[in-house]
């Protein structure tokens, strides 16, 4: 079996893995589909309820019944399939968001928009996605969060709706802005919107409309100190809503007026503060009152002073204790609905699993068998080429260093050898002379052995091992050779992994052997540096250095380069700025 894995090429091994798991990933995909369809088919079909129950919730919101409305619209939710009821169940969202928003339950709006946004790419008509783009919108508007907010808007605009869609995300998008006192883009909007005055067919929405969009230019001039434009524009906004059936955002109009004669005519701005405060108490708005009679304060004194700020003190208070009503009835509802669904699920529920534990059964099943299946082929494949794999990499390793052993003894043994032989047949040595070159001959001999059995030794890499790479350093020193380690005992070595340390002293021997036979270097320097877990080891020597530029990778250097990267590392070569060869390495530890 290991030798057919040893004739298979990569390629080979890896074009049958590929088959091997197209297989089983298509018989998953099938299986897959397979019980989606039937769980689907499943399903049952509650359309017509779902109409007759939006048709009732519908009349709610209409006549500002809102708690019923949320409380019908949650069950015509629950009784759709998102997947076949997509616009019925989107829909539903989309009017529960809008509903807890208009009862400034931002939170809770954004989380039931949100719960849209998946389904709406599978509805044609953009009229939904414009709805849910511009509730999240306003949601984000109101919690502050622009960023978001104006992301929204910009998508409700891109959308192909109508012009009345587009005018008032646009307007949306101003709002934004001027919050965010970009008067001059506000302006640059809003100048587009005020030049496009008929948007519908119904007279009055369009003079609300550009009455909402030219009080706005004027507010943004106010801002930017162009007080004669602003007035203008005020009084333009004013005049068109005192018209009959136009008067919504009246109140605004004036609060606007009264900011704006706050320090030039303090009785015409009270005078425009208590219009507006009387549109507002007309109207029932109480958060428009709040901002009136903070407006009529501001310009009072004595008794007007004290009575128009104990309104406004009950008005906050008033408009907390709604707030606090609506959350806790809110709540009730939620619980009433949340109640109500849990019994019905369970009923369900109880009646589904009887059906349906078989199945699933036999499915859990299969899939099972498919993950075994699965895992063990690929198991037993990874195990059978790796050992391949691994043989082939050590019968590789072995040939590969008995050919640099055996050109090693070659290249620096055979000629000291031949020419001891014919020293001892052609010289006496019997003379003192003759033997006492002879026996250095012998030395020279024994000491190039020595040093290539100790490269090809075994390192220690225990906590010798740093003592072991200044010594194999040593041996290169000589009268002429000198040699500088930086950082080197900085380095805690015994938490550096073995392998990565046989790799650093065998690269290190490589570059110190190859100085010794090219460069004539007579300075070298190591440095050592540990950063973000890296080590970075920088060679550096006042040699000959690389000639022309040019590196030419042969023995050493070649050996240098793979071992650096079977550790995932990065080896740079060059010439020293001065004169010499650098060499720079780095890899992680």
């Amino acid at each position: 079996m290991k030798k057919l894995f040893r004739n298979l090429s990569k390629k080979t091994l890896l074009k049958y893995l590929l088959i091997i798991l197209s297989i089983l990933l298509l018989g998953v995909l099938l299986m897959y589909f397979s019980n989606k369809k039937k769980h689907t088919k499943a399903k049952p079909n509650n359309t017509k309820e779902i109409k007759r129950l939006t048709d009732i919730a519908d009349i709610y919101f209409d006549t500002n019944k809102y708690d019923s409305a949320i409380y019908v619209f949650n069950k015509v939710k629950k009784l759709c399939n998102p997947e076949i009821n997509t616009i019925d169940y989107v829909y539903a969202l989309s009017c529960i968001a809008q509903l807890q928003q208009d009862q400034s339950n931002y939170i809770a709006s954004e989380a039931t928009a949100t719960e849209a946004l998946p389904y709406l790419k599978k509805i044609k008509n953009p009229r939904y996605s414009w709805i849910v783009y511009n509730i999240l919108g306003i949601n984000y508007t109101n919690n502050y969060d622009n960023r978001n907010s104006i992301l929204y808007f910009k998508k409700a605009i891109k959308l192909k709706s109508s012009a009345w869609r587009k005018r008032i995300a646009i307007n949306n998008l101003v709002v934004v802005y001027m919050a965010q006192k970009k008067y001059k883009e506000s302006i640059t909007l809003l100048e587009i919107l005020a030049s496009k005055k008929d948007i519908s067919k119904y007279k009055n929405i369009n003079n609300n409309d550009h009455a909402y969009v030219i009080d706005n230019l004027g507010y943004c001039y106010y801002n930017l100190g162009n007080y004669e434009k602003a007035l203008k524009y005020y009084y333009e906004g004013l005049n068109i809503r005192l018209r009959p059936n136009t008067q919504y955002g009246l109140s605004v109009s004036y609060r606007h007026l009264s900011s704006f004669f706050a320090k030039s005519n303090p009785q015409l701005a009270k005078a425009y503060a208590l219009k507006a405060y009387k549109t507002d108490l007309e109207n029932n708005f109480l958060s428009g009152q709040a901002g009136s009679l903070d407006l009529i304060i501001k310009s009072s004194d004595g008794n007007d002073l004290k009575n128009y700020s104990l309104k406004y003190i009950q008005i906050i208070d008033s408009i907390e204790t709604i707030r606090k009503k609506t959350k806790n009835h809110f709540s009730n509802i939620k619980y009433t609905f949340n109640k109500e669904k849990e019994e019905n699920f369970q009923l369900k529920a109880q009646e589904a699993e009887n059906k349906l534990q078989i199945e699933r059964q036999k499915n859990r099943t299969i899939i099972s068998y498919v993950i075994i299946i699965f895992i063990s082929t690929l198991i037993l494949f990874l195990y059978f080429y790796l050992i391949a794999k691994g043989e082939k990499e050590k019968n590789d390793a072995i040939l590969k260093s008995e050919m640099r052993i055996s050109k090693k003894l070659h290249d620096e043994l055979t000629h000291d050898v031949f020419e001891t032989i014919a020293f001892i047949k052609t010289n006496d040595l019997e003379k003192n002379e003759n033997k006492e070159k002879f026996l250095n001959k012998l030395d020279t001999i024994y000491f190039k052995t020595r040093n290539i059995s100790k490269e090809n030794s075994n390192i220690d890499t225990d906590e010798n091992y740093p003592l072991a790479v200044k010594e194999m350093i040593s041996g290169f020193k000589t009268s002429n050779i000198n040699i500088l380690l930086n950082g080197f005992d900085t380095i805690r070595w015994n938490e550096i992994d073995k392998n990565k340390k046989i790799i650093l002293y065998r690269v290190l021997q490589e570059l110190f052997v190859n100085m010794k036979k090219h460069s004539e270097a007579s300075l070298i320097s190591v440095s050592f540096k540990i950063k973000d877990r890296n080590m970075t080891v920088i060679y550096i020597d006042n040699g000959l250095g690389i000639k022309n530029n040019i590196l030419i990778l042969k023995n050493g250097l070649q050996n240098v380069e793979s071992r650096i990267k079977t550790i995932n590392g990065t080896i740079i070569f060059g010439n020293n700025l001065q004169k010499g060869f650098k060499a720079s390495f780095t890899f992680p530890l």
